[in-house]
């Protein structure tokens, strides 16, 4: 099974409206310059793990009050046993929520057939052009058009399935602006949800991120305005 590196037993602010407990699984196969997630991501073995039967028994405890596992990370679609362990947890009737970068279309489709997953908070870096998501993403651009006809399937895997979702993107100060959203809406046109997301620069990888300064409210309703037309529905977080 796999090593889980992290384990939150309450949360209100990973799944709207849904009382979760947050799991946090290691890798990634992005190297993405904001991730504030990093040493998770890309050094677990630093991190200790958390022993699986720690956490169901806890969740055991909390029968009736926790209504949801958050599968988060790193990237969650890398573990080639995610399905079996979303299975412990639904064995103990909750809901699940993934948290993907998209980069797996197959493996979000499988979970999604199987009725293994409730909900599904996919990240969008970037336009979708392959200098955009190089950038952001840390990538080789010669693996970036391969890595975007991914994204492209798990946009539209999600888009034409019936579990709720959303799209959301990390406001990165000048590499996420107005024309960013712009192309992002057109790729994501008719999407139910998606989310914009404040930069917090405190934590993340690269130096030069850090020294980036956080959006103002006024800006983040600014950008959104942006994208609200192309969605059902458009919000933001941070």
């Amino acid at each position: 099974m796999v090593e889980i590196k992290g384990f939150v037993p309450l949360s209100m602010v990973d799944w709207d409206g849904v009382l979760t407990s947050v799991v946090f699984l290691p890798g990634c196969n992005f190297r993405c310059p904001f991730c504030f997630n990093w040493k998770l991501s890309f050094h677990p073995h630093s991190i200790p793990s958390v022993p699986l039967e720690r956490i169901l028994e806890e969740l055991r405890e909390e029968a009736g009050f926790i209504e949801g596992v958050c599968i988060t990370g790193g990237e969650p679609t890398l573990h080639s046993d995610l399905a079996q362990l979303i299975s412990e947890f639904r064995r103990l009737d909750l809901k699940i929520k993934l948290d993907t970068n998209g980069s797996n279309p197959e493996v979000l489709r499988r979970l999604i057939e199987t009725s293994l997953i409730d909900y599904v908070a996919m990240d969008i870096k970037a336009p979708l052009t392959a200098s955009a998501y190089s950038t952001l993403t840390g990538m080789p651009p010669e693996k970036t058009t391969f890595i975007l006809k991914n994204i492209k399937n798990s946009i539209s895997i999600l888009q034409s399935s019936n579990v709720p979702y959303e799209f959301r993107t990390t406001v990165i100060p000048g590499y996420i602006d107005e024309s960013s959203l712009e192309e992002i809406g057109k790729a994501i046109k008719g999407a139910k949800k998606y989310v914009l997301q404040r930069f917090r620069p405190e934590n993340a990888w690269r130096n030069q991120f850090r020294r980036l300064k956080s959006q103002s409210n006024e800006e983040m309703l600014r950008l959104l305005n942006v994208i609200s037309p192309y969605v059902s529905e458009a919000t933001w977080r941070g």
